[in-house]
């Protein structure tokens, strides 16, 4: 494939190139040489967003968004140290290159081709990252990855603290880039709120943020002087504004910034100010929202100009600076060429190799090797969950616990109660009330060196902040072709039946967006002894796998002693800390006809609650003559389909105990299994209301009941 003729932006950086004249006083030796390395990254990226268009025009590319414009925040790159950890807005282009040098070219084309050559998601997006460059992959998701950017930056001081070994230098600071409409997103706002809550603390934070500001939000302008007025004054954050068409002011200005936040380990805010060029990405008709006069004025602002304005105050000619664009032009078409010739991703099972990658032997192993001493104390799920974290932050020194309420006060429910006192503020502490900046803080910790065990207070409040799990931590280890890893807990205190209590808020009984993240492993225990060791086992995963998994807590089963009877205590239990439970594996109960220990008569599939409820109609079933078993999944995700289908045949009737909603609720999974695996017996599901929970006892009208339970029972079987 023949390289292209030079486009409109070309022609026009071309013409500008070949008219240049000596302007100012010539740089030094020093800054000369980085002008002249500065120049080429810049122009490279320019041609590798061209060169991006004439892929796609050929049939050969996808997706495109490019840097053109942007290219001033390679020298925000080259003020910087390269061990720096680095989280960059999609335009971020030049900084990419002045990173991995002219190979990086041949790493974003193949991206763009969606190549497996494509070094860091392996055809799998067109992102920024690489693991030598302490590139950390972001997709597209506007302002998503400056959570993680936080945590990556606390973990950098608290590392330090408590000498655990990270992958970042000691004295590294971590960069996240983001465009000027991502500035107004409440990621960002909540992002930075954080930062400065830390920084007010006297909390280590060493992180740069750099805005890169072209005056545009796809179509939508920001208003002059916004950006500076939003974050030009706040507290504690040290803020500096530089313009791309002055390329020492840029060099200058980072390094002095970089240098306050590596040394006094406190946020700072770069501003810098570009253009776009081009259009927003890939179709977008830029003369459909903007004025020519509007577009002539930033082509005057281009900052390769700037750049080459100065070479030429050193001595270059404008025709030794279009002689030097044009070798890299060639450059960067011959490696387009070529690398449109390369393979793709050609079968499912290599997309997906990734994304979720089980060793449950090794997982296995690490819960078997546990050096907590055993203790035979009967306990509630609360009781046997703070247990199981105590030990768990004995064994692993790099283990966190954090969340809201969750240090002094020990939880609303009393889950984390004494784990401050035992391991200190460094690593069992109290968040914002912000669910965003706790996964934030999950995922940029995970990814640095520590196992983070991140609490959500409650299960509705998830949904204020599930982008961090959907968009960041599920995508880490697919995006970036395992290279990278955030394996992680998430505990969460949900479902329903609090008596008297809660309404929508505090009894959300929707696990759906759980179930929809690819890889997550999603677990609901019941009785306390799988509960402990579900967790150590999610705990291992996190360790051996880099598992991203969320353990939801039943709150109306913490404090429960007795299941059938006031004072029966058979709701307690004795967590062993070496028990292991596998991913996907479910737990059966049995209703004994004469001393057979068998129920041939029913199978009931239920989690969470719906076993509470289960075990108590079982009982009564059995004083009727009906024998049931009762399957406990206890994993919704993967759920455990090969137990699920033994005890399904077993009777060849099922009836599914869902406590969630009936649309979009765990009982469709559940019975589409049983399906795919040609199951033909007799199936029912009961479940809770499609409705909203309300307040007071009007909750049991949504919720499902025992008596709904049996009913079914009765029905199905006629």
């Amino acid at each position: 494939m023949a390289a292209p003729d030079r486009g409109p932006l070309e022609t026009s950086l071309v013409n500008a190139l070949g008219a240049l004249t000596a302007i100012g006083p010539a740089p030094g030796a020093d800054t000369l040489a980085t002008l002249q390395e500065l120049f080429d990254v810049q122009v490279a990226s320019r041609h590798c967003d061209l060169a991006a268009r004439w892929l796609r025009g050929q049939g050969k590319g996808y997706y495109t968004i490019g840097s053109s414009g942007h290219e001033s925040n390679a020298a925000v790159a080259m003020a910087l140290h390269p061990t720096d950890p680095a989280l960059l807005h999609y335009r971020s282009g030049g900084f990419y290159l002045a990173r991995a040098g002219f190979e990086g070219v041949r790493d974003i084309l193949a991206g763009v081709v969606a190549s497996t050559e494509e070094p860091i998601s392996g055809g799998r997006h067109k992102v920024f990252g690489r693991h030598d460059l302490a590139i950390i992959p972001q997709t597209s998701t506007i302002a998503s990855h400056l959570p993680r950017a936080l945590g990556v930056a606390f973990a950098i001081g608290r590392a330090d603290r408590l000498g655990i070994e990270s992958p970042w230098p000691a004295d590294a600071l971590a960069i996240t880039s983001f465009g000027d409409a991502s500035a107004n997103h409440n990621v960002t706002t909540g992002t930075v709120n954080a930062a400065l809550h830390c920084a007010h603390q006297r909390l280590p934070l060493p992180l740069l943020f750099v805005c890169e500001d072209n005056g545009l939000g796809i179509s939508v302008r920001t208003p002059d002087g916004w950006i500076e007025s939003a974050y030009g004054s706040r507290p504690h954050l040290r803020y500096a504004q530089v313009d791309g068409t002055d390329p020492e002011g840029v060099l200058a200005v980072t390094a002095e910034l970089g240098e306050r936040v590596r040394t006094q380990r406190r946020p700072a805010f770069l501003h810098v100010r570009t253009v776009r060029f081009g259009g927003h990405a890939g179709t977008d008709v830029e003369s459909s929202y903007r004025t020519p006069a509007e577009m002539r004025a930033d082509l005057e602002r281009d900052p390769i100009v700037a750049t080459a304005r100065r070479l030429v105050a050193a001595g270059h000619t404008p025709a030794s600076l279009v002689e030097r664009h044009d070798a890299l032009r060639s450059h960067v078409y011959d490696v387009a060429a070529t690398v449109a010739e390369w393979p793709q991703l050609s079968t499912a099972a290599a997309v997906v190799a990734p994304l979720a990658p089980r060793a449950p032997a090794a997982v296995a192993g690490v819960v078997r090797s546990a050096t907590s001493p055993a203790d035979d104390t009967p306990l509630t799920l609360a009781q046997a969950l703070n247990s199981t974290l105590s030990s768990l932050l004995s064994e692993h020194p790099n283990l966190l616990v954090f969340g809201e309420d969750v240090a002094a006060k020990g939880g609303v429910y009393g889950v984390t109660k004494g784990l401050l006192t035992q391991a200190g503020a460094a690593r069992v502490f109290d968040t914002l009330l912000d669910e965003t900046s706790i996964l934030g803080l999950a995922n940029g910790t995970a990814i640095s060196g520590f196992l983070p065990i991140a609490e959500i207070e409650y299960l509705a409040y998830l949904h204020n902040a599930e982008d961090q799990l959907r968009g960041e931590a599920a995508t880490l280890q697919f995006f970036s072709n395992g290279q990278y890893r955030n394996g992680m807990v998430v505990r969460i205190a949900g479902l329903g039946y609090q008596e008297g209590f809660g309404g929508h808020f505090h009894n959300d009984d929707s696990l759906t967006v759980l179930r929809d993240l690819p890889g997550v492993v999603v677990g609901v225990p019941s009785r306390p002894e799988d509960a402990a060791a579900m967790l150590r086992t999610m705990v291992a995963a996190a360790q051996v796998d880099g598992t991203v998994s969320v353990l939801v807590e039943p709150i109306a089963r913490y404090h429960t002693s007795d299941l059938l009877e006031p004072g029966d205590r058979r709701w307690l239990g004795t967590p062993d800390t070496s028990r292991h439970v596998p991913i996907g594996t479910a737990r059966t109960y049995r209703s004994a006809r004469d001393g057979d220990g068998d129920g041939d008569d029913l199978t009931i599939v239920t989690f969470g609650n719906g076993l509470f409820m289960s075990l108590r109609v079982q009982h009564r079933l059995a004083a009727r003559g009906v024998h049931a078993r009762v399957v406990d999944l206890r994993w919704i995700s993967p759920l455990p389909v090969d137990d699920l289908v033994r005890e399904a045949l077993a009777t060849g009737t099922v009836l599914v105990v869902d406590e969630t909603r009936r649309s979009g609720g765990v009982s469709e999974g559940i019975l589409a299994a049983l399906i795919d695996a040609g199951f033909t017996g007799r199936m029912a599901r009961v479940t809770s209301k499609d409705s909203f929970i309300p307040l007071g006892d009007a909750a049991k009208l949504m919720l499902l009941s025992e008596a709904e339970i049996e009913a079914a029972v009765d029905t199905l079987l006629g």
